[in-house]
């Protein structure tokens, strides 16, 4: 039985069905070494605090077992339904942003009201609406490419970004503001928004993380101890100057597996924001760069599956969740070897937070439904060269008679 073969334009496509294995196997990979640094890093602060040493690893594997349902789910569903959803998505991202602000719903931890409270566990508003905000933003440019060239073409994803960063900010969460804030002006460059028009937006950005940096003290001071961690190693300097000491010591080649000394208290949250110090610590440069090297895949088969997908949905789709996972892991690394200003961002697969786990892990699931709906002719280029059939030419009658 032939497949059914469409075109669209000149270009034919068909759903051929297969799966990305290079991309579910190096998403697979993330989330069974995320589950054995995460042991690694919280067993003594999960014994000393909980009273298990697997109390992080327990919430983790929750997480991934959930997550992989998802990505089956997601795998299997039509992506378009999520265009046709794409406001109902939106809206229940932003009211999980605005439920955290009721009392005995949202859970205040260190500060911050970022987690929402539920029967069996809690999940991060947060990380749901970015991903929201994906979904959103790539229906309404794929659907209005003659409009996004304008300035008022791009102010209804400006909006929905903005009322985005403004409940995040208030949690407050600048971290994942300014990862937002960032999505956003991706998503705009990719969908075709002229220069100009992203200046505009950029410039205000800018001067608004300034005035939020001088409102606030404590974020003031982690600026400060960014330029000198040394200046007050005993306070804001702390995290930076531990950190620094975890990837020091682990060298070229690390000091083994499971053998950190930062994770013994030396490392504030080493299971979650700063675990890529402990990998550094315990598995060295070379183990660094292995990992990074498994981003790489997972981001390049996202950019692959963008340009093979069917539709302009699905291009900005893959897209942005390609740049989300590749925004979220550089400033991670970014902060934990000192080369942005401190701040709490997870990386992807990797850190304790088994709601951050399952939305990473359902994505992968929607940028495996893009794949299998996606054009051959893509398929083709990037598998095998493409075979030429060779025209030889006419004999020239004529001038054999004459």
């Amino acid at each position: 039985m032939k497949k059914r073969v469409q075109k669209r334009g000149s270009v034919p496509f068909r759903s051929t069905g297969k799966s990305d294995i290079p991309l579910i196997a190096a998403t697979a990979a993330l989330v069974c070494f995320g589950i054995l640094m995460v042991y690694s890093a919280g067993s003594y602060t999960g014994k000393r605090i909980y009273g298990t040493e697997f109390y992080y690893v327990y919430k983790q594997l929750v997480g991934a077992v959930l997550g992989g349902l998802c990505l089956v789910l997601m795998s299997r569903i039509d992506y378009h339904i999520l265009k046709k959803l794409r406001y109902v998505i939106l809206g229940v991202s932003i009211v999980l942003l605005a439920i955290v602000f009721i009392p005995g719903v949202g859970i205040e931890n260190y500060g911050a009201r970022r987690w929402i409270n539920l029967p069996f566990f809690t999940i991060q508003a947060s990380e749901v609406s970015k991903f929201g905000f994906i979904v959103f933003s790539s229906a309404y440019i794929g659907g209005h490419e003659d409009k996004i060239t304008t300035f008022r073409g791009i102010l209804p994803v400006v909006a929905v970004g903005a009322v985005n960063c403004i409940l995040i900010i208030l949690e407050p969460n600048m971290s994942v503001t300014v990862c937002m804030a960032l999505l956003m002006i991706v998503m705009l460059f990719l969908g075709g928004a002229k220069l100009k028009h992203l200046l505009m937006i950029i410039l205000p950005l800018i001067a608004a993380a300034v005035v939020l940096i001088l409102a606030e003290p404590y974020r003031f001071a982690r600026l400060m101890a960014f330029i000198d961690p040394w200046e007050n190693p005993l306070s804001e300097g702390y995290q930076l100057i531990q950190s620094y000491y975890g990837l020091g010591a682990g060298g070229l080649f690390g000091v083994g597996l499971f053998n950190s000394r930062q994770k013994y208290l030396f490392l504030p949250f080493a299971e979650s924001d700063f675990i890529f110090s402990i990998i550094g610590e315990e598995l060295g440069l070379l183990g660094c760069l292995a990992l990074m090297s498994v981003y790489i895949v997972v981001i390049r088969r996202a950019l692959k599956i963008s340009l093979g997908a069917p539709d302009r949905f699905g291009s900005l789709l893959c897209s942005g969740i390609a740049a989300i996972i590749a925004i979220q892991v550089m400033v991670n690394i970014a902060v934990v070897t000192g080369s942005i200003p401190p701040t709490g961002l997870p990386l992807p697969f990797i850190s304790s937070g088994s709601s951050g786990l399952i939305v990473f892990m359902a994505s992968i699931g929607v940028l495996d439904s893009v794949k299998r709906r996606s054009h051959k002719s893509v398929e083709l280029l990037f598998e095998r060269p493409i075979k030429t059939k060779r025209i030889k030419p006419k004999k020239n009658t004529a001038g054999a008679a004459a």
